[in-house]
């Protein structure tokens, strides 16, 4: 949640506005600094197609839940009027969507209801040995959820270039783009090894297996870094 809070001191927000986030996740990471950010007279709706479960007791907890309206809907058919949200945001939710089509619609949804939007992502970029440790484990969780459930999540970072390009073709007018370092530890990127261990198909388990130790071993060395995030801020 730190990083959120240094990744969101970048979007175009100020008291009182009304924010529409994204993929708020089960525990509400980006929500909570967002209701920081817009105060006690704004709102944050919290868009989420499926996974509520620590949602609600996180925002309880942090004193801000009477800012926050969360709503199931699927991202891409966004339930709400043309412009009715000042600042619409996605972070690190680009890697949850998949494809590029699907990026692209929710974008495009997501201009549609705001004046602003703010996409911020992870990049593949590894300034130093500790982010490189997180890339390396980052990596292997799309191909072993895959491997293990028939289903690939947590697809792998874009480059900020790449962010550009899918907000873009949404026909977002890019404003601004930036890299931001976080310079901070991230150990979310980690999995047990005995996820790999359950790879049906055995020359496919090996390979993962190998890559997970050496991960394992870079992590257990150098420590495990924020990657930098990039951030597209856009309008329609």
């Amino acid at each position: 949640m730190r990083e959120r809070f240094r990744v969101l001191a970048a979007a175009p927000l100020r008291r009182g506005s009304r924010a529409l986030e994204i993929g708020s996740g089960p525990h509400a990471i980006s929500t909570v600094p967002l209701a920081h950010r817009v105060g006690r007279h704004g709102l944050v709706v919290a868009a989420e197609r499926s996974r509520w479960t620590h949602f609600r007791e996180v925002i309880d907890a942090t004193g801000v839940g009477a800012a926050i309206a969360p709503v199931q809907c699927d991202a891409r058919r966004l339930p709400f009027p043309d412009a009715s949200f000042d600042l619409a945001c996605c972070v690190h939710g680009v890697r949850s969507l998949g494809t590029d089509a699907e990026v692209i619609q929710v974008v495009r949804e997501m201009l549609r209801v705001a004046g602003v939007v703010f996409v911020a992502e992870s990049l593949p970029d590894a300034p130093t040995d500790a982010v490189r440790a997180h890339q390396a484990m980052y990596g292997l969780r799309s191909e072993v959820f895959e491997a293990t459930t028939g289903r690939a999540d947590d697809h792998p970072y874009r480059s900020l270039s790449g962010l550009v390009r899918l907000v873009e073709a949404a026909q977002g007018h890019v404003l601004d783009s930036k890299v931001l370092p976080m310079r901070l530890p991230h150990a979310l990127a980690f999995f047990p090894r005995s996820w790999v261990e359950r790879v049906p198909e055995a020359t496919r388990r090996a390979e993962l297996l190998a890559r997970w130790d050496a991960a394992d071993q870079l992590a257990r060395r150098h420590g495990t870094d924020h990657p930098p995030v990039g951030v597209v801020i856009a309008g329609p």
